[in-house]
């Protein structure tokens, strides 16, 4: 039985580095984006998403647990959204035929509309923020890294702790 204390992994120096540059830039870019789509449509950038979720999914509706995996965020945070979008005509809830307690989310025809007006504004944001600083090379690097870290930080068992799950 190994009863020594486990010893701290510390960052490096460099490791420290690239870590606070991340969370540097991740927290610039979050903000930039939430300013943008407030601006433009009085809406944060997590609602944005939600909208756009809901106008991928086939007949613009989606189950709300599916949702909020989409989201990745609680189901609590999602009904708090959805209550939102809905005091905006954006989106209906709609309760499940096949199951009594489940919900559907069903994007409305203004919330159609609302992205349609603010889907370029947003795009440009991103691009200009984002793609336009790096080289295609870096563009491809980039995503491969964010595509390993996710996949780590999403198990596919059972049971993980993950908010959407809560």
């Amino acid at each position: 039985m190994n009863t020594a204390p486990h010893v701290p992994r510390w960052l490096t120096d460099e490791e420290q580095r690239v870590w606070r540059a991340y969370l540097h830039a991740t927290t610039l870019l979050e903000d930039h984006l939430d300013r943008q789509l407030q601006r433009d449509a009085g809406m944060p950038h997590v609602y944005y998403g939600l909208l756009v979720g809901l106008a991928e999914a086939p007949r613009r509706r989606l189950r709300m647990t599916e949702l909020a995996r989409k989201a990745k965020i609680t189901r609590s945070r999602l009904s708090h959204a959805v209550a939102r979008l809905e005091k905006n005509g954006w989106v209906r809830r709609e309760d499940c035929p096949s199951d009594k307690r489940g919900q559907f989310a069903v994007l409305t025809e203004e919330g159609q509309e609302v992205l349609r007006r603010t889907a370029p504004g947003h795009v440009e944001a991103v691009r200009q923020a984002m793609f336009d600083r790096l080289s295609p090379e870096q563009q491809k690097t980039l995503g491969e890294i964010m595509q390993i870290i996710a996949e780590g930080l999403e198990p596919d068992e059972a049971g993980a702790d993950l908010p959407w799950l809560r």
